[in-house]
């Protein structure tokens, strides 16, 4: 399989048309940005750890029955995904409280939901990705009531899956951002699934394993990363 055309570069990845119909080629980056890109910096690594971790993700999930766009990893920093048409919203299922939802909501980070709690964002770095209800989606046209169900009822069963296997291997999931697109009328989860994406807390000593390491300037970036590594692949 060959790259045939840059079709699209973002904050943490490239996507490359193939010369495989239908295929695409997703290239981590060393870029690590917070705070929509105003804080950046090339942190040398993070894209072959973030390509990893999120293969072991994605053939985790396809194995339990969800369909993912990924198909292979074929390098230290590529994988080959089916193409999507993917919907401009952001789901995020919160086990626990931190980040944006502490500060928007005035609550004491660390607090358990449970059931978890799903919410759904604009993809739009221009407006700051806002939050949206389920009407905004439907009345805004971004997607079908049937698919918005569809992803709620996909994204409950990412957290069931991942919630399990990374309790088993020390890790608590705190809250995690998934995209969905769309391929062949079927709705088919996209883009990664790392510590880019995800809340990763030691189980036992709370200890930040993911990318608010970047955003408090904790330091210990790439460890924590190859620490998840080490942990979702044993």
């Amino acid at each position: 399989m060959k790259k045939t055309k840059r079709l699209y570069e973002g904050k943490a990845k490239i996507l490359w048309e193939t010369d495989s119909p239908g295929r695409m080629i997703q290239e981590f980056k060393d870029d690590a940005t917070a705070f929509n890109g105003v804080k950046h910096e090339i942190i040398s690594g993070k894209g072959v750890l973030n390509n990893q971790i999120s293969s072991h993700f994605f053939t985790l999930l396809n194995e339990a029955g969800v369909t993912t766009h990924f198909v292979e990893k074929i390098s230290e920093r590529e994988m080959v995904v089916d193409r999507l048409e993917m919907l401009p919203i952001e789901v995020v299922v919160r086990n626990v409280a931190a980040g944006s939802m502490v500060k928007r909501l005035g609550i004491e980070a660390g607090r358990r939901f449970d059931p978890p709690i799903v919410e759904y964002y604009l993809k739009d770095d221009d407006l700051n990705d806002p939050i949206l209800s389920e009407e905004h989606v439907t009345a805004l046209g971004l997607t079908t009531h049937e698919f918005l169900a569809e992803m709620k009822t996909a994204a409950l069963k990412v957290n069931s899956i991942l919630t399990g296997f990374l309790e088993e291997r020390g890790i608590r999931l705190v809250d995690f951002k998934l995209e969905f697109g769309l391929k062949d009328g079927r709705l088919v989860l996209g883009d990664e699934i790392s510590p880019d994406t995800c809340r990763f807390h030691d189980a036992t000593s709370g200890r930040i394993m993911d990318k608010d390491r970047f955003r408090q300037d904790l330091g210990g970036f790439i460890e924590a990363y190859n620490e998840v590594l080490d942990r979702v692949s044993s």
